[in-house]
């Protein structure tokens, strides 16, 4: 499917719809291999409906006049040429007077989240998710990501895996935390202490069994989340629709495409806020762990449901840790 390919050249939805958006209109053809959006001449902004992910460009407002065209009509015939390469990648919707409208797909949705958790380490397969094993320049550079944080109630941690974990993380804590010398303001610790909590949860399901991880090895580029089983995370149902579909859920998931979006594609004054960005990400995890449970009668009933919430805590791990330690010079803590 043209989802899988898509999904791992572009990290960044919004870069994935520029790239096609701007060959389509025929603006830039020759700088059509460098999607990073530079400089927003073509409109392009995400929707606020958390329901769904949708992204509205005006590239035929925008170009109508010296194209000598209608709006609709050029917005047509754009979404036609689109939607004959990746139709079920998104949805293409035009809207007077002009505005072309791309939905992500459910499938690609998931394959997106997919190559979030696996990163640059691979581990990637199947229908959901085999798009990650390509990893990604920026975003996705792997390390080791795993920690021991609040612990949730159970005496499983106790298992032999647990002590095999604490002692690499033990390692690698004393050596990264020297690079990182930036005074902590209090929104910083909140967006640290989501980090760990993603982390302290994640291992706790590994040591129930309710994910296996590969044993991580120190000294190596491999992440710690290196997911055995279940691979691909059951994002979809048998229907092929994403399993999260709680409002908390969704929302979290529109907070990780926004902060993606904004790491790879940044607006032309490229003046990102990365604290509020990361706290606002935090923020929504919170919620999401209050209100999104993965133990007790979900673990029972709905396992498919309680992997695909594990995933999205390691998808959010991964981007709240990069946010951390790239843009803000700040140590993503392995335990607080």
């Amino acid at each position: 499917m043209h989802h899988k390919s898509l999904v791992s050249k572009y990290t960044s939805i919004k870069q994935l719809i520029y790239s096609h958006v701007i060959k389509n209109s025929s603006i830039n053809t020759d700088s059509i291999n460098n999607v990073c959006i530079k400089n927003e001449k073509i409109p392009l902004y995400k929707g606020r409906d958390d329901n769904r992910v949708l992204y509205i460009s005006g590239v035929a407002l925008l170009r109508s006049k010296s194209q000598n065209r209608k709006a609709m009509e050029l917005a047509s015939a754009i979404a036609s040429e689109i939607s004959g390469v990746c139709g079920d990648v998104f949805s293409i919707q035009i809207v007077p007077p002009g505005w072309i409208h791309f939905e992500l797909t459910h499938s690609t949705l998931a394959a997106w989240l997919q190559s979030i958790v696996v990163g640059s380490s691979g581990g990637g397969g199947g229908d959901e998710g085999d798009e990650g094993d390509e990893g990604d320049g920026g975003l996705l550079k792997s390390m080791p990501n795993t920690t021991l944080g609040e612990a949730a109630p159970t005496t499983s941690l106790r298992d032999t895996t647990r002590t095999r974990f604490l002692s690499v993380i033990v390692r690698v804590a004393s050596r990264r935390e020297g690079q990182y010398k930036c005074p902590m303001s209090n929104s910083l610790f909140t967006v640290q202490y989501a980090h760990a909590r993603c982390c302290s949860l994640v291992l706790l399901a590994h040591g129930e069994g309710l994910i296996k991880l590969r044993e991580p090895v120190p000294n190596t580029s491999s992440g710690f989340w290196d997911v055995i089983t279940p691979n691909p995370i059951p994002w979809l149902n048998c229907d092929r629709i994403l399993r999260l579909n709680h409002p908390d859920e969704r929302r979290l998931i529109g907070e990780l495409i926004q902060v993606v979006d904004n790491i790879e594609c940044p607006d032309v004054s490229g003046s990102v806020k990365w604290e509020k960005v990361a706290l606002n990400l935090s923020q929504a995890f919170e919620k999401f762990w209050s209100n999104c449970r993965i133990w007790g009668e979900v673990k029972i009933t709905s396992p498919e449901l309680a992997q695909a919430r594990l995933g999205l805590l390691m998808a959010t791990q991964s981007v709240l840790r990069f946010v951390l330690e790239e843009k803000l010079g700040v140590f993503a803590p392995l335990e607080l």
